[in-house]
């Protein structure tokens, strides 16, 4: 699986480059604090809903830490999702800093 460290998504978000960041916590955490742009497709969703996803992008799949994210990478791929997937390390606790 291939992985992304925050300050890597970070850098290539402000440099413009197009790619998804895939947010697959619920809801109510999303609400709490989410990256600006992000896409929210809880985890026990993502499988169902990957068509909603631009596969020709690449992908960078967030959580709290990056434990559902990896799952969420996991089910994509076993699902057959084509698109490159990047599970983010550290999730939002370490984009937050926290």
């Amino acid at each position: 699986m291939k992985e992304i460290s925050v300050d890597e998504l970070r850098r290539r978000l402000e440099v413009g480059e197009d790619l998804v960041v895939l947010d697959v916590r619920e809801p109510d955490e999303v609400e709490r604090a989410a990256i600006p742009g992000s896409v929210n497709i809880p985890l026990g969703e993502v499988t169902d809903r990957m068509g909603e996803l631009d596969a020709a992008r690449p992908t960078a799949v967030i959580c709290a830490r990056g434990v559902r994210s990896a799952k969420a990478v996991k089910a994509l791929t076993a699902a057959g999702y084509t698109g490159e997937l990047l599970n983010v390390t550290g999730g939002m606790k370490a984009w937050l800093g926290q």
